[in-house]
């Protein structure tokens, strides 16, 4: 099976394609300086003679999204029309990452994949019109959100706490927000479980199971770095005012992964126990 990824350079990217790679699959990873996806014809012409077009490109900074709403739209919005279309006439499935942000974040009880979408950020709303774009243009398409997301190939949270604990011997973490910490790792070969179980078209949950607040995953992440957790104080979201909006409940249900017949990603605890030492690791962040 022949798999073109976007957005190879990225955290997930880097995971897709060593997943890839070691599963004996025929791969290129294209980035944004090989690859504008928002450029019709260069589409076109890099998607041809793959099976599986699988998009891990977006705008990802949450809050300059709000100020910079046109930029975001075309590389979350128009970017993924254009890959779709193309999957479409050249008859590749469509894979696109979205995400938690979609929704509106004031739920009690995990999201299922059909819940109705409302945004309350920039991102979101841009990412919402992606997932749209991808549906009216790719009849075979996966959908997969995610949430919370972490790796070794790139900046996110447990790296910034672990520094920020060591630097200053203490911090404070919000803990009026809930979510699922998943690793690149794991959403890496969930997405190639999907494709290869031959999942139907339509939208999945690419989460770990179970659910944390930030302060709680930053305990967590405290003391895999050796450091003692209560240095971890609580605080709330109002002590931390941004100009992007963050969902205070971002929990993901799983229903449709078990439909297809996969099995969703196992608990964030677990899970970052298996990945906290790569995570962390020095050498890792370097590269």
């Amino acid at each position: 099976m022949r798999w073109l990824v976007t957005g190879a350079r990225g955290m997930l990217g880097h995971d897709v394609l060593a997943l890839l790679h070691s599963k004996g699959m025929r791969v290129e990873g294209t980035d944004r300086d090989t690859l504008d996806i928002t450029d019709e014809r260069a589409v076109s012409r890099a998607v041809k003679g793959f099976d599986v077009v699988l998009n891990c490109a977006a705008w990802t900074a949450v809050d300059d999204a709000e100020s910079q709403e046109a930029s975001a739209f075309a590389v979350n919005a128009v970017g993924p029309a254009l890959l779709a279309r193309a999957a479409r006439l050249h008859r590749a499935r469509m894979v696109q990452v979205s995400t938690d942000y979609i929704f509106e974040g004031g739920a009690s009880t995990p999201y299922d994949a059909d819940a109705a979408p409302a945004p309350r950020s920039a991102y979101g709303r841009t990412k919402l019109a992606g997932e749209w774009a991808v549906r009216a243009e790719a009849p075979d398409h996966l959908i997969v959100r995610t949430a919370w997301l972490y790796g070794a190939h790139g900046a996110c949270f447990p790296k910034t706490i672990a520094r920020v604990a060591s630097e200053r011997g203490g911090l404070d973490v919000i803990d009026d927000q809930v979510g699922q910490p998943t690793w690149t790792v794991d959403l890496a070969d969930l997405i190639f479980r999907l494709v290869e179980a031959g999942a139907p078209s339509g939208s999945y949950h690419g989460t770990s199971s179970g659910e944390v607040s930030w302060n709680g995953f930053a305990r967590a992440v405290v003391e895999s770095a050796g450091m003692d957790p209560s240095i971890v104080r609580a605080t709330t979201s109002e002590a931390f005012a941004r100009p992007a909006p963050r969902p205070a409940y971002s929990v993901l249900g799983h229903g449709s992964v078990l439909a297809a017949g996969v099995a969703p990603i196992s608990d964030w605890a677990d899970r970052w126990r298996a990945a906290a030492t790569d995570v962390l690791s020095p050498a890792k962040a370097a590269s």
